[in-house]
């Protein structure tokens, strides 16, 4: 039987396990059969969805969280805490091919400078000021990065590019200072050892950036840790380029966006596009590297800026229809309509954990997995993302095969306004929650809710167990941050004055049993219902008590329990489904939900 886990990208493969999975033969990537992935999540009767819209039961949401979506996210338009967390943004979210909700707020463009002095954005007069629209292009950020890695993953399906051969084996120059190890995979999964950035701006030639490239020393030997880089998909880049003969930029429209139709999507904007941009920031020295003013339809990220606007970590303009585009591209297994840009083992790869040895920084081929700070209780193992350092972020969940586009212009006027991620936090709960949780035996389940910092107990009466053995049976579903918020199933022999753990055992419908002999629950259970058991002891006055606590960051999903049910020597001391049982169960934080 297995212990109680929290899931891990790869069902619980090593890195040595998944090297065996993924082998280059004669160049071409072959990826051996794993765990469900994203492909099979999306597949149903009517094959690969493309998008349309709809309303949320259309794509099997509950529509009063999607609109509660949307008033979290306005509540950030206002002091988050002292300044806006972003003067406008673009949200987009759905399940299936059904996009149920599109909703600009906000301001595209309102800010034409900072003042340093008083600590405010310098408003353009109301006439000059652009309110978001659905189709705003957002300059992308970081969020870039996943195109890049699509694209060096497809390289690899045609046999170009290996995802365990040497940077230096494409670019000998690569190897300096102490280069000459770093690997393809440790780029796509920030293990290269390379820092965060250096500031290539300041060398006056692309030729002068490309040398400070590859002079760069690593901080660490490459794959001993975690640490994202922009260097790592600049690198990657290079790779790209050096191979096909063809500019990023050029890649992207041909292997990417012209396929898929994003229309929308390109590097460096044309003029034209300007009134139906996202201004950025006042960028000036110093907490801007270079001295350019308002930025609005050029790139903000500064290296990138420096490298023509096209760049393999920024420098991508779009909008959040043609990002749910790629979105549903990848939930289907790399297929959109007619178009297919990857294989479906692909997909699976990119969403498989790489970085099993670095709990915390689980990381497929380009994308984040996992990351709760800024997937909410959208986040799972397989739930991969990216986040954009201009306020902008992507999530799908294959395992509920739904898909959040959050688009905000966060720097403008000034970068130093913006803190965390709480509002992509807050509408990835709302999503999350949207996802109906049906009760497993009755018309009602006890839900515990998603509230952080809190304590919310379910207590059954007091029961006599004395008769015989006593058994607990009930259903129990839970999705919580792993090891932060944790499930506990608990008795008291004394009214409530202790409380002690219950051993008890889950078993998944479709499953292996679970042991859970800390008498807790916490962390990824496959968002499906299990059947609880366990052994009660016998006194006279027992209490049974579900507690669960959360800290003050994230929140999971929840947990839900159904039908409690407790027997004594084969005699019913208590059943939920009995209206009088049921009257007696007291619920402090827990709700009895439909879903």
């Amino acid at each position: 039987m297995a212990k109680d886990t929290a899931g891990s990208g790869t069902g619980g493969l090593t890195r040595r396990q998944l090297g065996r999975r993924v082998l280059a033969l004669g160049g071409a990537l072959a990826v051996a059969p794993f765990p469900a992935g994203p492909a099979a999540a999306a597949e149903d009767g009517a094959g690969h969805p493309t998008l349309r819209r709809g309303p949320a039961e259309r794509a099997g949401l509950l529509p009063e969280h999607l609109r509660q979506l949307v008033t979290d996210a306005e509540a950030f338009l206002g002091p988050s805490p002292k300044h806006p967390w972003y003067a406008g943004a673009v949200l987009l979210a759905g399940r299936g091919g059904t996009v149920a909700l599109h909703q600009p707020i906000g301001m595209a463009v309102r800010y034409a400078a900072y003042d340093e002095k008083t600590d405010t954005g310098v408003e353009f007069p109301a006439d000059q000021q652009i309110p978001a629209f659905e189709d705003t292009v957002y300059d992308l950020a970081s969020v870039s990065k996943l195109f890049t890695s699509i694209l060096a993953v497809q390289q690899m399906e045609r046999g170009a590019l290996e995802l365990e051969a040497t940077v230096a084996s494409y670019l000998p120059e690569f190897a300096g200072g102490g280069k000459q190890d770093i690997t393809i995979r440790q780029l796509l999964t920030h293990t290269s050892g390379f820092r965060a950035w250096i500031p290539l701006y300041n060398a006056p030639t692309r030729e002068g950036k490309l040398q400070l490239i590859w002079d760069e020393a690593p901080l660490n030997p490459p794959g001993t840790k975690y640490l994202y880089s922009d260097l790592n998909l600049i690198s990657l880049q290079l790779v790209l380029e050096r191979i096909t003969g063809r500019t990023l930029d050029t890649l992207l429209h041909d292997e990417i966006t012209d396929p898929l139709g994003m229309y929308r999507t390109r590097y460096n904007p044309p003029a034209s596009w300007k009134p139906k941009i996202a201004a950025t920031e006042d960028a000036r020295l110093p907490w801007s590297g270079l001295n350019r003013g308002l930025v609005w339809g050029e790139v903000h990220d500064e290296n990138a800026y420096s490298l023509g606007g096209v760049a393999g970590h920024a420098g991508v303009f779009s909008c959040a229809w043609d990002l749910a585009i790629l979105g549903r591209t990848l939930l289907n297994g790399g297929v959109y309509g007619r178009a297919r840009i990857l294989k479906q083992e692909t997909v699976d790869l990119m969403f498989t954990d790489f970085n099993t040895a670095f709990p915390g920084d689980e990381h497929g081929l380009g994308f984040e997995l996992y990351q709760h700070w800024y997937m909410g209780a959208m986040a799972t193992p397989r739930t991969a993302g990216h986040t954009g350092f201009t306020g902008t972020s992507l999530v799908l969940d294959p395992t509920t095969d739904s898909f959040l586009i959050v688009l905000g212009n966060s720097v403008h006027p000034v970068r130093t306004w913006r803190s965390g991620s709480a509002p992509r936090v807050a509408t990835a709960n709302d999503l999350a929650r949207a996802v109906p949780v049906r009760p497993a035996r009755g018309r009602t389940s006890w839900f515990s809710g998603m509230t952080n910092a809190t304590t919310a107990t379910l207590t059954l009466p007091a029961l006599d167990t004395t008769a015989g053995p006593a058994r607990l049976d009930c259903a129990l579903w839970w999705d919580t941050e792993p090891q932060s918020d944790l499930l506990f199933l608990e008795t008291s022999t004394d009214d409530a004055a202790t409380w002690q753990p219950v051993p008890f055992m889950t078993v998944p419908r479709d499953g292996d049993p679970l042991e859970h002999p800390a008498g807790t629950a916490t962390g990824w259970s496959g968002r499906v219902w299990h059947r609880l058991t366990a052994d009660l002891p016998q006194v006279p006055r027992l209490l049974l008590r579900w507690r669960y606590t959360t800290d003050r960051l994230y929140v999971g999903r929840g947990a839900y329990v159904d039908g409690p049910r407790v027997e004594a020597r084969g005699r019913v001391i208590f059943d939920e489904a009995r209206p009088a049982d049921a009257a007696r169960i007291e619920a402090v934080g827990w709700v009895a939900s439909r879903d």
